[in-house]
């Protein structure tokens, strides 16, 4: 049986993480080049196409697959190996039902989904070309859903590099060749997508394959390939499909609904933004184009805190879960602590740091484009830190059974974007700033409404000033050392662009040094936390950490 071994929850976290840094990497391949190609009007487009694929992704991913790892690591930490694997198969079909369903959507009704929900008509083809890649999503999820369940965090990293590596690639030949052919930007940004569909195929090719020569056992524990006899760990029993469906969406279902508001809150945006720009705030159409385009680009960066904190809020639920089904409810609210804690150190430098940094990383990266990019980046770098909390906080309601909870969080959250938005965004002097202005707000509302869930709810309330106080002294001293430096180095080198990627990349790694160092002053990180990680022994050896 092939169980992996030695991976706790921060260990899994750590290789999901190693594998999130590669896939930004490779996403920054992908996202800058195709924002200069495609300027920011047809980046626009991109965005806006993305944001309907998102709310289909969500709903089909988000949900169903932390149900799958639930239901997965609570069957195995029993010793339910059959139950395991029709879990897997039962969830596998529902998973490609739900596939087909949403891809059709999108390849049928491209155009409405486009003009009327979107308000951007331009983005039609961006959508069509997407749908083949949530199905194929659908169906991987499941793979993944499961390899997490038993505490194998590996597949999924390394399907998730692939998945990228061949988006980047196929993405950015194809968008190149439109663009170069004369087509125009809505087939070139049609193009980018179709990079994803050839990700989602090399994904699931990968998936399929691990789980046949690493679960083989297991499977045929399922299908009849080994008695019962062969497997002493096994159940005599296992749930019918029906129990099993319903399990499913009665866990899943909440989960899916309530994260879907998260991407149903990036299309309001698109919607929101596009619409109040021009009858509002008096722009025009190519006009609000343009600044949705930036905004988008600016979101690139307010993203990457999120991503690196994401395996950190996959690995604990198996683990959560898994303790509270054998009982151990305290060793569950430790994990959940001491994750926030874990989110809090990574979240709050790289928020800091965004905001300080905004200028240069805009005028860097995405040269000529509008002038609101680094103050809408600001905004959102302070804003990232609050998403990063409301993931963790998501994640310990979900996987202690209070699933429900969280969608009533995220519901309130939406309508209080939407509100600020609505209201905002239609002022000419605030225009585009308003977005990230309401996004900033509802993220703050959203994480007060959790932790008021979690304190009432868990079994020990999580402690708000060993959670963020520590981190945020570091991370503010951190971004004024950051800041100072920047303006020190610009002033000697210049501001050309080389000098201003220069002067950025000295900051920041003086601003990491200063804060690695108030970190061990300031205790931030244990010697037991480095513990739990690869290598982290050593690490606290070397630091001479007790």
């Amino acid at each position: 049986m092939a169980k992996t071994k030695g991976q706790n929850y921060i260990h899994g976290a750590a290789i999901l993480t190693a594998g999130v840094i590669i896939m930004k990497v490779l996403g920054a391949i992908y996202k800058i080049p195709l924002g200069n190609i495609l300027g920011d009007e047809g980046y626009s487009m991109f965005i806006s196409a993305y944001s309907i694929y998102n709310i289909f992704f969500t709903l089909a991913t988000a949900g169903l697959p932390v149900a799958l790892s639930r239901l997965v690591a609570e069957a195995d930490a029993n010793g339910r190996a059959r139950q395991e694997e029709k879990t897997f198969h039962v969830a596998l079909r529902t998973f490609t039902v739900v596939g087909v369903v949403f891809a059709l959507i999108m390849f049928c009704f491209p155009d409405w989904l486009a003009a009327t929900y979107l308000e951007n008509p331009d983005a039609a083809a961006s959508i069509r070309a997407m749908s083949p890649a949530i199905l194929l999503v659908c169906i991987v999820s499941a793979y993944r859903g499961y390899c997490q369940g038993n505490g194998n965090m590996i597949p999924t990293t390394v399907d998730e590099v692939l998945e990228v590596l061949f988006k980047v690639i196929a993405g950015l030949i194809i968008s190149t060749v439109v663009i170069k052919s004369g087509l125009g930007r809505p087939k070139g940004s049609a193009g980018a997508m179709l990079g994803v569909t050839v990700g989602s195929i090399v994904s699931l090719a990968y998936m399929i394959w691990y789980k046949r020569t690493h679960y083989a056992e297991l499977s045929a524990s399922y299908t009849g390939g080994v008695s019962p006899t062969d497997t002493p760990d096994d159940d005599d029993k296992v749930d019918s499909a029906a129990t099993i469906v319903k399990n499913i969406l009665s866990i899943g279902a909440p989960i899916a609904f309530g994260a879907c508001i998260l991407a149903i809150l990036n299309s309001v945006d698109s919607k929101l933004c596009m619409n109040r720009l021009q009858t509002a705030a008096g722009f025009t159409y190519k006009q609000a184009k343009i600044l949705y385009g930036v905004y988008g680009k600016a979101q690139n960066f307010f993203n990457l805190p999120a991503a690196l904190i994401t395996p950190l809020t996959i690995s604990i639920v198996p683990a959560i879960s898994g303790a509270i089904s054998v009982g151990k409810r305290k060793t569950a609210a430790k994990i959940s602590e001491d994750s926030m804690r874990i989110a809090a150190v990574i979240s709050m430098p790289m928020g800091i740091g965004l905001a300080v940094m905004s200028a240069p990383i805009m005028q860097v990266f995405y040269p000529g484009s509008h002038e609101a990019g680094p103050a809408l980046l600001a905004i959102m770098g302070v804003a990232s830190i609050f998403v990063c909390l409301l993931l963790l906080e998501n994640a310990v309601l979900q996987s202690s059974g209070k699933e429900k909870y969280t969608m009533v969080t995220l519901i309130t959250g939406g309508v209080v974007k939407i509100a600020v938005n609505w209201v905002l965004v239609a002022n000419p002097k605030i225009n585009i700033y308003g977005a990230p202005i309401g996004t900033l707000v509802s993220y703050i509302v959203m994480v007060t409404m959790d932790f008021l869930f979690m304190s009432k709810l868990l079994l020990r309330s999580p402690r708000i000033s060993r959670i963020v106080f520590k981190p945020g002294i570091a991370s503010l001293v951190m971004g004024a050392g950051a800041w100072a430096v920047y303006g020190l180095l610009s002033k000697l080198l210049g501001s050309g662009r080389l000098m201003m990627f220069v002067s950025m990349c000295v900051s920041i790694v003086i601003a990491v040094v200063i804060y690695v160092v108030l970190t061990l002053v300031l205790k931030t990180i244990s010697a037991e936390d480095l513990e739990l990680i690869p290598g982290g022994k050593k690490i606290a050896k070397i630091l001479k950490m007790s």
